[in-house]
């Protein structure tokens, strides 16, 4: 189960990072790794949730009908078993023949609009109040009150003029929406009307029949992308008949009758004109090559990611190479293959921040200075963006604080609205700034995302959750090596690495304890209280569909009993609560382990009485 922690923590970076608009890796490389969780917990929650996102802020409100994610097809194959679907369903109820229409995809801020109230998509059950987008000057593509759409800047535009300010369009999208005052650039975009919100319903579309369908589709795309000027990842299709989409009806976490067709992505072949240098908060010095300009996939591509030091000097990856790119979905693209190496090389000895003499660490070089400014800048960065509950902490807001002299979470903790302003921010900003300050201590957030928002080696969000399930924050803090390295999944290496970094940061930790942050305590502080509970560290898998509350429900609830909540059924199950439809190899490898298996009615009857 460590794969999964270790993937859960992967694939819920890269969602924050695309739905803050900046992506970190490409909606195909996304999708394989979706892929890759459903291989290894195929019940894992995550599978069957809607990506959130959030706006600070903003009043939270209900959807009458839930905003469900897409199911993907990238290949023919997947889109014959989703056609093969549909038409068994459809001759269920006799709705032969079924007609489907396509729509293009569009890459931007899900919303949904009433005529009263603008609301974004958030977690798919209750989204965020947005209608200050109008106000700001984002139009409403044939007027307001057309229901579920998406809030999009014209591509044409956006490649001319905004491309050298925003690294993607949905990043001025959202700063559009999540900012009080919003910056010159976006609000010359707004004034030129090139901001809109366009209804699902206002989209060109193809109609015909599944046999049209298929053999048309690269048409249907081409045609589609030429008379679309907004940013796209793929094309929708769907079923057109109402009484047909009733009966498929959905899954928690999108439509059947409804799937995203996608390609791989373009490819373009390009020259490397020279490779710059960027530290992370680990201090990994990565690579990223500026290349000759090359358009793909309707955007003006300059940069592309090299992942480390040891792949440009093994590759040859220095000016004049020549390299193949791939962009799949209109996101950052990212290297393919060498197609010719370049015959110099350059690999930097010094850091290029501090100029401290680099290590080699496996593929990596490394800056071992802790006092380097970029590691500073970048490990507070991480801190914010792993609390996840606050804003206007953006890099360069950092730069400009620690520059300042402002270089560590307990100075800037201390900073006052006026603090800010002498900083050089304007008063509106620094306000902002002060309140967010404030908010990131009072908002809610679980004790394992504090714990991970530190950054320590080793300990990622999956794994700060699974040590903070054996033992609560206050008495990790006193834990020895070996307390850690007795949980499961936690090794000799690992737990040494995690305690180390757990004793350097000892003073921080407690300093930021102490300013008393509303930490959500996760099972084991709840399980203080829950050691006469019947489930009380036993390990459960709760598996189908149940009837009295959604999964993510009863499992909450399991932890809070001290249950050891898992997503698949091992040797160290102790029970199997079944809901509608449990796979028939699930229970066959619960029954071969000896788990004990029970229907969800038994399961609540247990609890309500006290035995299990």
């Amino acid at each position: 189960m460590d794969d999964v922690a270790k993937l859960i923590e992967r694939l819920e970076a890269c969602n924050a990072a695309y739905r803050s608009g900046n992506p970190l890796v490409s909606d195909h490389e996304y999708d394989g790794m979706v892929e890759r969780l459903r291989q290894l917990a195929p019940g894992h929650p995550f599978l069957r949730r809607v990506e959130p996102e959030t706006f600070d802020g903003k009043k939270e409100i209900r959807h009458p009908v839930p905003m469900l994610s897409t199911d993907k097809a990238y290949t023919t194959e997947d889109i014959e078993r989703f056609l093969s679907r549909v038409a068994k369903a459809a001759e269920k109820i006799g709705a032969a023949p079924v007609l489907f229409r396509v729509t293009p995809k569009l890459d931007g801020l899900a919303g949904r609009d009433d005529g009263k109230v603008f609301v974004s998509r958030g977690n798919g059950e209750t989204g965020y109040e947005i209608s200050s987008a109008f106000a700001k000057g984002v139009i409403p593509v044939g007027g307001r009150g057309h229901g579920l759409g998406e809030i999009v800047v014209r591509q044409s535009y956006f490649q001319e003029r905004l491309s050298g300010d925003f690294v993607h369009p949905r990043n001025m999208v959202v700063g559009i929406i999540s900012s009080d005052t919003v910056n010159e650039v976006a609000r010359r975009a707004l004034q030129e009307k090139v901001v809109h919100f366009v209804p699902y319903k206002e989209l060109s579309f193809w109609e015909g029949s599944a046999a049209d369908l298929l053999e048309n589709i690269d048409t249907i795309v081409a045609d589609l992308i030429t008379s679309t000027d907004y940013p796209m990842d793929g094309v929708v299709a769907e079923v057109v008949d109402e009484r047909l989409k009733q009966a498929m009806g959905a899954t928690t976490h999108h439509y059947r009758w409804q799937i995203a067709i996608k390609s791989k992505g373009a490819t373009a072949v390009t020259e490397v004109e020279d490779v710059t240098w960027q530290v992370g908060r680990t201090g990994n010095v990565t690579p990223v090559l500026e290349v000759k300009p090359v358009l793909l996939s309707g955007a003006t591509i300059k940069r592309v990611t090299a992942h480390h030091a040891g792949m440009v000097a093994r590759e040859g990856l220095g000016r004049g190479a020549h390299i193949e790119i791939i962009r799949s979905g209109e996101v950052i693209p990212k290297l393919e293959r060498v197609v010719q190496s370049s015959g110099t090389v350059a690999l930097p000895e010094n850091c290029p921040v501090c100029g401290m003499e680099l290590i080699w660490q496996n593929d990596f070089l490394r800056c071992g200075n802790r006092f380097c400014r970029a590691q500073i800048e970048q490990s507070i960065s991480h801190w914010f963006k792993t609390l996840g509950n606050a804003d206007w902490f953006g890099i360069k807001s950092i730069q400009k604080m620690v520059t300042g002299g402002f270089d560590t979470l307990e100075k800037i903790y201390a900073l006052r609205e006026a603090d800010f302003e002498a900083l050089g921010f304007g008063p509106v900003q620094s306000r902002n700034l002060a309140d967010a300050l404030i908010i990131s201590r009072t908002k809610p957030v679980p004790d394992w995302r504090f714990l991970a928002a530190f950054g320590i080696a080793n300990l990622g969000k999956g794994d700060s959750r699974k040590l903070l399930s054996h033992m609560s924050l206050e008495d990790l803090l006193k834990a020895e090596r070996e307390d850690i390295e007795a949980i499961s999944g936690f090794g000799g290496i690992t737990s040494l690495s995690i305690h180390r970094g757990i004793s350097a940061l000892q003073d921080s930790i407690h300093h930021m304890l102490g300013l008393g942050f509303n930490l959500e305590r996760t099972a084991f502080a709840l399980e203080m209280e829950a050691t006469d509970s019947p489930v009380a560290g036993r390990g459960i898998v709760f598996s189908g569909k149940m009837q009295n509350g959604s999964r993510e429900v009863m499992q909450a609830e399991a932890r809070k009993l001290g249950a050891r909540v898992q997503t698949a059924v091992s040797g160290k199950t102790d029970l199997l609560v079944c809901g509608e439809k449990v796979g028939a190899s699930k229970i066959k490898k619960a029954e071969s382990l000896g788990v004990r298996i029970v229907s969800e009615e038994a399961y609540l009857e247990m609890i309500e009485l006290g035995q299990v």
